[in-house]
Parts: structure tokens; C-alpha cells; sequence
């Protein structure tokens, strides 16, 4: 198994487990205070692994490290918006329409051969998607949330953009430092929106919240790393196992199991999403 692969695959446990805990949460805290709690635990964790490394804190190309942190910033407050508001199996799986808007950025903007499943892809996810939004028109069943489903599919393109980024920043940047740009833009930005709507964490909520924040700060530097040793499209698309650990948290913590519809929509999208990240290894941008 390839360091990339092993490193992705990392990402895909600590995202999943992350999103548990948000659901959790999300029960009496805000989407914005949660995501606020995210970034400033990175913060912290991001300038403690920063000292004493030598590496300048921030960065050489900052412009597109500050656009790496406001992909971050757009793309987190939908997905943790998704979760709050859809069963969590569905709500990962749309954000896994990412490998398929990063490989066409990736085409675009870095040169990246897409690969001939780019357009097989794109076909099978857009028919997942169908599927596992259940709009009424096309399934005759009860449509799930769909300004939900419509803010994670918002997500995932935020997603693509702050990978291709990264993917842009892996050559020349340290990956600490790519990491904290997401907290560095985030923490002000979302700061505002929690002063509007204030809610106190109680009880088990405190380490809930410092659990968001620690494992999402794993999944970072793990996918940080991956990108590192894999194309853009290829590395998302090795994440896609982020979707199975999401399941089985949704079966176990919330006695949510996915309908046929979305098991189907779930493998449509992810046949998708692994044609879509097929093509050629990158070598090594570390």
C-alpha cells in the first residue's frame, strides 16, 4: 500500500468520525459555533506543530493559501450544515461528489489529465445523486431535504476547490502550513456569526467539540500528505471509504440504515467518483 493510500485512507476514518460527533452536537449547537470550535482547536494544534520546525508560519504564496482558507471556510459551514439536517450516511455521500468537480478543476486549472472515466463518472454520480436525494418527481418516494442536499452538494464543490488548491501548494508549502490557513481565515470569519447566536456548551459537549476539532486536524494532515504523492483526483477519490465509516457510525450511533435507493445512489456515486480519479500517479510533490 502506497503512502498516499494509507494516509488517505486515515483522512477518510478521522472525517467520518468527525462528522458523528457534529451530528451530535448539532442537536443544541449552532452549525456556526461548531465550526468555530473546529478552527480554533486547529489553531492551537497548528501553531503548536509549527514550533520549533523552522518553517515559517506563513507560507510562501499566500494569496493562494488565504484562498485555500476560505474554500475551507465556505466548504466546512455546508458540510457540517448537511450533517445537522440529513441522516449521515446521505449526507456523505453527496459531499462525495467532490472527486468528480476536482478532477474537472484539476483539468482546468493545473493541467491534470482527467482520464478517460471523467465523463462515465460525471454520468453515474449525477444518477447517484438522483437517487439518493429521492426527489418525488424521479422515485415517487419522499423526497429527502433538498436546500440541504443542495448546501452539501454546495460543499463538495468547495471541497474540490480548497483540494485543488492544496494540491497547487503541496509542491512548494509545508503541509502544517497549508493545514493552517484553514483555522488562521476561519476562526475571524466565523467569530461574528457565533456572537449572533451564542449558545453555551454543557456536559459532554466540551469534548465533543475539542474531538471535532482534534480529529478533523488528523484528517487534514492526512489528506495534506496524501496529496502530496497522489494527483489531485486520484487522492480524493482513494478517500471514498469516508462513506462506509459514516454508515456504520449512522447504524450504531443513530439507528440510521440506508433505504435500497440510497445504497444504490451511494454505489453509483462512488463507481463515479473511482472512474473519475482514475489516471496516472503523481509523483511525489515533498
Amino acid at each position: 500500500m502506497r503512502p498516499g493510500v494509507r494516509y488517505m485512507l486515515l483522512s477518510a476514518f478521522a472525517f467520518a468520525a468527525m462528522t458523528a460527533c457534529v451530528r451530535i452536537v448539532s442537536e443544541r449547537i449552532p452549525v456556526a459555533e461548531i465550526v468555530f470550535a473546529r478552527a480554533l482547536v486547529s489553531l492551537v494544534l497548528s501553531l503548536a506543530l509549527l514550533r520549533g520546525t523552522g518553517v515559517h508560519w506563513l507560507g510562501h504564496e499566500r494569496g493562494w493559501l488565504l484562498v485555500r482558507g476560505l474554500c475551507g471556510f465556505a466548504g466546512l459551514h455546508c458540510v457540517f450544515y448537511a450533517v445537522s439536517r440529513l441522516p449521515l450516511a446521505e449526507a456523505t455521500v453527496l459531499q462525495y461528489l467532490h472527486p468528480l468537480f476536482t478532477a474537472l478543476l484539476a483539468a482546468v486549472t493545473l493541467r491534470e489529465a482527467p482520464g478517460r472515466g471523467v465523463l462515465p463518472g460525471m454520468a453515474l454520480s449525477l444518477a447517484g445523486l438522483v437517487l439518493v436525494t429521492r426527489p418525488g418527481f424521479a422515485t415517487g418516494g419522499p423526497p429527502l431535504d433538498l436546500f440541504a442536499a443542495g448546501v452539501a452538494v454546495a460543499g463538495a464543490l468547495f471541497s474540490a476547490c480548497a483540494y485543488v488548491v492544496v494540491r497547487r501548494l503541496a509542491a512548494r508549502e509545508d503541509p502544517l502550513v497549508i493545514v493552517l490557513y484553514f483555522p488562521l481565515v476561519t476562526v475571524p470569519a466565523t467569530l461574528p456569526l457565533v456572537l449572533a447566536n451564542p449558545v453555551w456548551p454543557e456536559g459532554l459537549e466540551w469534548p465533543l467539540l475539542l474531538a471535532i476539532g482534534a480529529l478533523a486536524q488528523v484528517g487534514q494532515v492526512a489528506l495534506t500528505h496524501g496529496m502530496r504523492h497522489e494527483t489531485a483526483a486520484r487522492a480524493t477519490a482513494l478517500s471514498y471509504l469516508q462513506v462506509v465509516f459514516a454508515a456504520g457510525f449512522g447504524i450504531v450511533l443513530f439507528a440510521e440504515w440506508p433505504g435500497l435507493l440510497v445504497a444504490v445512489g451511494a454505489g453509483l456515486i462512488l463507481a463515479g467518483a473511482t472512474l473519475a480519479g482514475r489516471g496516472p500517479r503523481a509523483e511525489s510533490a515533498g
